[in-house]
């Protein structure tokens, strides 16, 4: 379970161009589902997981995971719960040009020290899963938008997280591939992972699949609703 108390976010304070990305935000996440953060641009969605997946602190308040403090950290074990809980799918994909598919999905995992035959394998594994093992040694500014977003995914999950946070997903993405990343993100959950996702796309919010809706305006939290698991 993820808990947020009383959680403000300030850029650059004190400062003539302040900004509150976030304000006292308060919220409870339970494991497993789909949870879908809907807002505007500038709502403070994005900046919200930053802050749950440990790329970035809290100005005030407190953020714990399974019981733990994650907001007062030192950054070297920040930087561990960040690499062994989250795997993150960005929204411009962030895949390195110049790298193959399979470069790209063994980045994260390279910091774990696990031996490289045990990662090829299970690189390998979630190439195939997601249907890119024949993209396997293509560079990955070769591939279309739909093959790009799931590399992403599949680079998400080479370090087996228990959550996966994902910003603006199906930005970049027509309507028939929005629909398979969601598939695929609906996959996810039903393994037991739990899925948050940033988005102001309808085809997203408004998905069958989605078990959690929270609505933020302005930096604050502005509706809540749950959806039953068999919808």
């Amino acid at each position: 379970m993820i808990e947020l108390q009383w959680v403000n976010k300030v850029f650059n304070q004190d400062q003539p161009n302040e900004c509150r990305a976030l304000r006292e935000v308060n919220l409870r996440l339970e494991r497993g589902g789909i949870i879908v953060f809907k807002g505007p641009s500038g709502s403070g969605k994005t900046t919200l997981l930053t802050l749950i997946g440990c790329l970035a602190r809290p100005t005030s308040g407190r953020i714990t995971l399974d019981g733990r403090l994650l907001s007062n950290l030192p950054e070297r074990f920040l930087t561990q719960a960040r690499r062994h809980t989250f795997g993150f799918v960005f929204q411009q994909f962030n895949l390195i040009r110049g790298l193959t598919v399979l470069d790209n999905v063994l980045l994260p995992a390279y910091p774990l020290g696990r031996s490289y035959r045990d990662l090829h394998q299970a690189a390998q594994q979630v190439l195939e899963k997601f249907g890119l093992l024949a993209k396997a040694t293509n560079k990955v500014e070769w591939l279309s938008g739909g093959e790009a977003q799931r590399v992403a995914l599949a680079r998400a999950l080479i370090n087996d997280p228990a959550i996966v946070i994902a910003d603006e997903p199906t930005a970049n993405l027509d309507s028939t591939l929005s629909r398979e990343v969601l598939a695929l993100l609906g996959e996810l959950a039903t393994q037991g992972r739990t899925v948050l996702i940033s988005s102001h796309d309808p085809l997203v919010f408004e998905s069958a699949r989605v078990n959690r809706l929270i609505e933020l305006r302005d930096g604050q939290i502005v509706g809540d609703s749950c959806f039953s698991k068999d919808a």
